[in-house]
């Protein structure tokens, strides 16, 4: 019986995934978010399992490098760089630290390298969408992506709700938290929900600092590119590592947003917008590619790792924010 309703029900929640995003909505958020879809496909998939597991892997890789490009077209460049000496240093700063200390404890806790290293990369940079494109390049698999979106998007929520009054309690100035907030959150959405739960200046601060990160994904992706050049080869060495063309396109489309005249601005956002429920569909197919019979295999230590990355990243801006900016 599972097994005979298992197809439709895919197909159905599927399109729910899309729909309910701009019929539903509450106070203008949409009722399926990016975490909703992925939890409701990680439901599905231990209950039913994956009816269609060749249609369900082409979606999440395809689509997903879409997506990535349509976010492209919602960043400003100009913004990124104008948002100061400050939050710019210590942003470089917190991605390389973390990039470097999530490597080497993914390899200390034996950790699968690339899950490790989308943990690290979701972390150092802006979450979901430093997954989605890192993972592109790798050619990540299905459970190494739930994994580290999974335990990302966890750690997304907790932020959004303990960040403002941790601000408050510390007595930090607006441009302080702005700051921290935009390193120490891993996703856009946590960061600017937390900024503007603190304040508006803040929120302002949070948005251009948090630009400024996004940008990172460009030159990881191309470190990533040589960092893995073995395992892309096949692990012989010879053939060609495939350009990441959807992270170029990723970059056209920033800079056709930030040069073109305002009057096409409309045109963006509805790109964007639609990039926004490719994203949705995307995360609901990755989490129904998940078994639990992987999730056993995985186990708590990606989540362990992501914890104390986001501890070693939190307490370390922390102090690096009180000292520099004011």
């Amino acid at each position: 019986m599972i097994k005979k309703i298992a197809k439709p029900l895919y197909w159905l929640l599927l399109a729910l995934m899309v729909f309910p995003f701009e019929l539903f909505r509450a106070h203008g958020t949409p009722l399926i978010s990016p975490p909703v879809a992925l939890f409701c496909g990680l439901v599905f998939a231990f209950i039913f399992g994956t009816p269609v597991p060749k249609f369900n892997k082409k979606l999440s890789k395809y689509l997903l490098q879409a997506s990535v490009v349509g976010l492209g077209f919602g960043m400003n460049l100009q913004e990124s760089l104008s948002s100061g000496a400050d939050g710019m240093l210590l942003t470089v700063g917190s991605v390389v630290l973390v990039m470097v200390v999530g490597v080497v404890l993914g390899r200390y806790m034996k950790i699968n390298s690339k899950t490790s290293y989308l943990v690290s990369s979701g972390t150092a940079i802006c979450g979901g969408s430093a997954i989605a494109a890192v993972g592109g390049v790798l050619k990540a698999k299905d459970d190494e992506m739930a994994v580290s979106l999974g335990v990302i998007f966890i750690l997304n929520a907790i932020a959004l709700f303990i960040f403002p009054p941790m601000g408050w309690m510390l007595e930090m100035s607006d441009p302080q938290f702005g700051t921290w907030a935009a390193i120490a959150i891993h996703d856009t959405s946590s960061v600017v929900g937390a900024g503007a739960a603190f304040s508006p200046e803040a929120c302002d601060i949070a948005t251009l600092v948090k630009c400024t990160r996004a940008l990172w994904i460009i030159p990881l992706a191309f470190f990533t590119m040589w960092y893995f050049r073995k395992s892309l080869r096949g692990g012989e060495g010879k053939g060609k590592v495939s350009i990441p063309w959807f992270i170029l396109l990723f970059v056209v489309a920033m800079v056709i947003n930030t040069y073109s005249p305002e009057s096409l601005r409309p045109t963006y956002d509805v790109l964007v917008d639609l990039a926004k429920k490719a994203l949705v569909v995307v995360l609901f197919a990755i989490g129904a590619g998940l078994s639990l019979k992987v999730v056993k295999q995985v186990g708590v230590k990606p989540l362990v790792q992501a914890v104390i990355l986001w501890i070693v990243i939190g307490v370390g801006s922390y102090f690096a924010v009180m000292a520099t900016v004011r």
